[in-house]
């Protein structure tokens, strides 16, 4: 049973209630990226769950996603439970959309729903299921007892074969170019991995070597080295330029796909009792992603930062350095009281301690000033607004567009 969802949505919290275990895998600055595993026991059966780190896209931008994606595709999941915000639904399904392209074996958790209560968000879970045509449960992650409907699904999928996501439709020279590879590359792939070809086009058509690779290396196969495979893309690079694009350039196109799907969801299926209740946050969201105030009110957020983290990392330095000094003061005097040789005290005072105080104090007064004030950005949502405005200058810089663009449809959209 494998845990996955965009960062803080509660699936950690899920995670540990389920299995007792107070671990973190998470994806904020100075957090080392890894995989938490334990145990939960339901209906006398034992089940092995794994919380990955949370990302907003398999799109393989970050490390993080990477791990996430490979170890849907190629972790052999029984199931892959997404946890959702019910209070940002439409920024959390693209996430299931993508995850739907790899495997089939879905339970769709909509968590936080005390809190989207809070704020007059209704969500219908039953019209949501027959959208997204895989199970749809709904949990508050701090209350275990609404997680035993969660396992029941879960148990329920991991036995089922009759379960067939409803994946998205995209455009139509994209499902044309899908339907000419899916046959050559379905020939290649192992029969336990059929079920990959539709996502395994997609990357072929969007040309990303970086997951070709990744894919040849787990499923032992060599895409790039089949005759008939090469000359269909051939035939499919030939439909692209005839419509304009081209193999590599059409990732935009399928954002656009998923992000015009989750908006249509979430019209569906959620209402609210005040329709103006995120008034405030859209007109904030129109004043910092403005032409006009965007990039001047991205210069003093990250000016005061900046500041703070120069100006304010002084005063913690100094005490520390003082706290350092007269510490080195009596130790020297311990030394001269045993009458340590000299070399000694050029090695562990002169050498060691000096080194390691004299970095202590200058590095981590700006670390512990600046990560927490990044980290809050983040968690106010202004990060993705920012990869909002910058954009343009990525593009024009020649940057990769796949981050900058990702970050946008993933994040806030």
């Amino acid at each position: 049973m494998l845990l996955h969802g965009n960062p803080n949505v509660g699936k950690s919290t899920i995670f540990n209630s389920l299995t007792g275990m107070h671990q973190h895998t998470g994806n904020w600055p100075g957090k080392t990226v890894a995989n938490a595993v334990g145990t939960c026991t339901y209906h006398n059966k034992e089940l092995l769950l794994v919380d990955i780190p949370g990302t907003y896209s398999l799109m393989s931008n970050s490390e993080e996603e990477e791990i996430a994606r490979n170890y849907i595709c190629f972790g052999n999941p029984d199931t892959t439970v997404v946890i959702l915000d019910a209070t940002c639904l439409e920024r959390n399904l693209n996430l299931v959309y993508q995850i739907m392209e790899i495997t089939p074996k879905i339970v769709v958790c909509v968590n936080l729903m005390d809190e989207a209560k809070k704020k007059g968000i209704k969500i219908d879970l039953e019209e949501m299921e027959q959208i997204l045509g895989v199970p749809v449960v709904g949990t508050i992650a701090r209350k275990k007892k609404t997680l035993n409907n969660l396992l029941n699904k879960t148990v329920e999928v991991c036995k089922s074969k009759e379960i067939f996501p409803k994946k998205i439709k995209y455009l139509p020279i994209i499902e044309k170019c899908i339907e000419v590879l899916k046959p050559e590359v379905e020939k290649i792939l192992p029969d336990d991995k059929k079920y990959l070809s539709r996502w395994i086009c997609l990357k072929l058509i969007d040309g990303e070597k970086k997951i070709i690779n990744e894919i040849n290396n787990n499923l032992n196969i060599e895409l790039d080295n089949e005759p008939e495979l090469n000359k269909t893309l051939q035939n499919v690079e030939e439909i692209l330029e005839n419509n304009g694009e081209q193999i590599g350039r059409v990732q935009d196109k399928i954002i656009s796909s998923i992000v015009f799907k989750a908006e249509n969801v979430v019209q569906d299926v959620v209402s609210y009792d005040n329709r103006d209740y995120n008034y405030k946050d859209r007109k904030i969201d129109k004043i910092i992603t403005s032409k006009k105030f965007g990039i001047p009110i991205m210069i003093i957020f990250l000016g005061v930062i900046f500041w703070l983290t120069i100006v304010g990392a002084n005063y913690p330095s100094q005490l520390l350095s003082h706290l350092f000094n007269w510490l080195q003061e009596k130790i020297i005097y311990v030394f001269e009281y045993l009458n340590a040789p000299q070399w000694m005290k050029g090695i562990l005072i002169d050498g060691m301690y000096r080194t390691l105080t004299w970095v202590i104090a200058v590095m981590l007064p700006p670390m512990a000033i600046f990560f927490p004030l990044f980290t809050m950005l983040e968690d106010l949502g202004y990060l993705p607004r920012l990869a909002f405005n910058l954009d343009k200058f990525f593009r024009k810089a020649g940057s990769s567009r796949k981050t900058s663009t990702y970050n946008v449809h993933g994040i806030w959209l």
